[in-house]
């Protein structure tokens, strides 16, 4: 696996490396290395979502205690501190390059309700079809995970499942997957390549206070297993040297964690497999023609619909003889659904005061029968 082949990356990146232990300033050398590997990147035509922890390594100095002493409290303050001045240094080093970002502050909570998933999923999508770069944190200020259980690992993990990302990029403080903990046994090596993830793989995680960081090895390959399970390659790599990005390209160590499909195929097939049907949309020939060309379900096709469902829930997609023809993620409840059905995309905001999508059901939420 080569990042170079990559159309979308997601690249993760802990405090350690952003952020100087001693004085709780940004790493500014490394930084803007990291920015300018960021920069070639997207100008070689990548699409880069950017999961960056920090925020309260650069927010504890102003409270005058060592880390140890934080309370929960404290950290989370800390991160309201710490935020801004991390999305600030993000903005301006990306200016330098021309290029845009938004903050997006998420919990994994947001990833596991469909409805919260689904909004942050279409955010990231436009973002990037702006040509905007997200960065991306947990929202510490009202959630403990990461805190905790340095979550940021399959944070990026979710949020790479959530854009079908085709790798995920976890700068580290080590080098890779090693068959114990190199700071212990001399004799551990180091795995190059990883395309199952067996229990005897998850064995070399050891518990959470092993080896690499404040989550241990564990969190890693528990990030892993969330992504090659979406389709989605992940490279874990140390991000100590100066441009990790293109280090990693001319070869440095690491461990590439490499799926058997993609992360288009995985996402069909959990759609097709995971789904309790929650009502039905029964559209017209031309919206029966338009999926079979992989385009998305627009309101205007359907004729009508039936059942009690929300934004999120999976529905039944049935032709005009009551034939099966897909089955997707609605992006409107039902009560909403009905008041658009058979309208243009541009009548939604008309007819119901607001438009969250102009699709019924994007052709990303669904999967042909």
């Amino acid at each position: 696996m080569d990042i170079k082949q990559s159309k979308r990356i997601v690249i993760k990146i802990g405090s350690a490396l952003l952020v100087d232990d001693e004085t709780g300033q940004l790493r500014q050398t490394w930084f803007d290395s990291l920015i300018a590997d960021v920069a070639r990147v997207r100008n070689d035509g990548k699409e880069v979502l950017i999961v960056s922890s920090g925020s309260i390594a650069l927010g504890r100095q102003y409270f005058k205690t060592s880390k140890g002493q934080l309370s929960i409290a404290d950290e989370q303050a800390a991160a309201a501190i710490g935020q801004i001045q991390l999305a600030h240094a993000y903005q301006t080093a990306l200016k330098e390059h021309q290029y845009h970002v938004a903050q997006i502050l998420l919990t994994l909570d947001d990833t596991e309700n469909r409805q919260r998933y689904l909004n942050a999923k279409h955010t990231l999508e436009r973002l990037l079809k702006a040509g905007i770069i997200p960065v991306i944190n947990e929202n510490d200020t009202v959630a403990t995970s990461e805190i905790c259980f340095g979550d940021n690992d399959r944070l990026a993990a979710r949020v790479a499942q959530m854009v079908s990302a085709d790798v995920l990029v976890l700068l580290s403080d080590i080098d890779g997957l090693y068959t114990a903990d190199p700071n212990k046994d001399p004799n551990a090596t180091r795995i190059s390549t990883v395309t199952e993830m067996t229990d005897d793989i998850r064995k070399m995680g050891g518990d959470s206070a092993s080896y690499v960081g404040s989550g241990g090895m564990i969190t890693k390959l528990a990030a892993a297993e969330i992504v090659m399970s979406s389709g989605c390659n992940m490279c874990l790599t140390s991000g100590h040297l100066d441009s990790p990005l293109y280090q990693l390209e001319q070869g440095a160590p690491c461990t590439w964690f490499i799926p058997n499909t993609t992360p288009i195929k995985a996402r069909k097939n959990w759609l097709r497999q995971h789904l309790k049907i929650s009502g039905t949309l029964n559209i017209d020939e031309g919206a029966v023609h338009a999926l079979k060309q992989g385009k998305s379900l627009l309101p205007v096709g359907v004729k009508q619909l039936s059942g009690e469902f929300q934004q999120g829930d999976a529905v039944m997609i049935l032709d005009s003889q009551g034939n099966q023809v897909a089955l997707g993620l609605v992006n409107y409840a039902c009560t909403d659904a009905k008041r658009i059905i058979g309208k243009q995309s541009d009548e939604i905001k008309i007819e119901l005061g607001y438009c969250l999508h102009y699709e019924m059901v994007h052709r990303d939420d669904l999967v042909m029968l």
